[in-house]
């Protein structure tokens, strides 16, 4: 059976874990930088971990704005995928963020990412659009998700 899994909110004590995950998993990996802005400059950053004894296995970014929520970056730690996390993990975003007030919550993934598509549909996320050439590493569109 899985060890528990405690969802909690980011703090920059945790910078060092998330960018390891983050770096281990996106070809564009946000800088340190990129992640200590968003815990100390930006009033509509909320990040939810994703933690057991281990430590943080994975983390789910987004921006609150008024009642939308906005899926800006998720990753589960490579050696802890396929675990049903990253439901759970989504599943926690989702609940802060109607708990801050969000009635809309948004996100973009690859068309080529189908994992995450089912894992969003099966949330309850319905398609919305493509951005064409979102993706500046390899200009991939992005489905917009709602």
């Amino acid at each position: 059976m899985n060890e528990a899994v405690r969802y909690r909110k980011m703090t920059t004590a945790d910078i060092e874990e998330v960018y390891e995950i983050e770096s281990l998993s996106f070809t564009l990996a946000w800088t340190k930088d990129a992640f200590y802005h968003e815990m100390t400059s930006n009033e509509h950053a909320y990040y939810v971990i994703a933690e057991t004894d281990e430590g943080i296995v994975g983390y789910c970014g987004m921006w609150l704005v008024m009642d939308e929520a906005h899926v800006t970056n998720i990753a589960i730690h490579p050696d802890q995928r396929g675990k049903k996390l990253g439901g759970g993990l989504m599943q926690a975003t989702i609940d802060t963020a109607k708990a801050h007030g969000a009635v809309l919550m948004t996100l973009e993934a690859r068309v080529s990412n189908i994992v995450a598509q089912n894992l969003y549909r099966k949330l309850g996320f319905k398609n919305g659009g493509i951005r064409k050439r979102y993706y500046t590493d390899n200009y991939e569109d992005a489905i917009v998700m709602w």
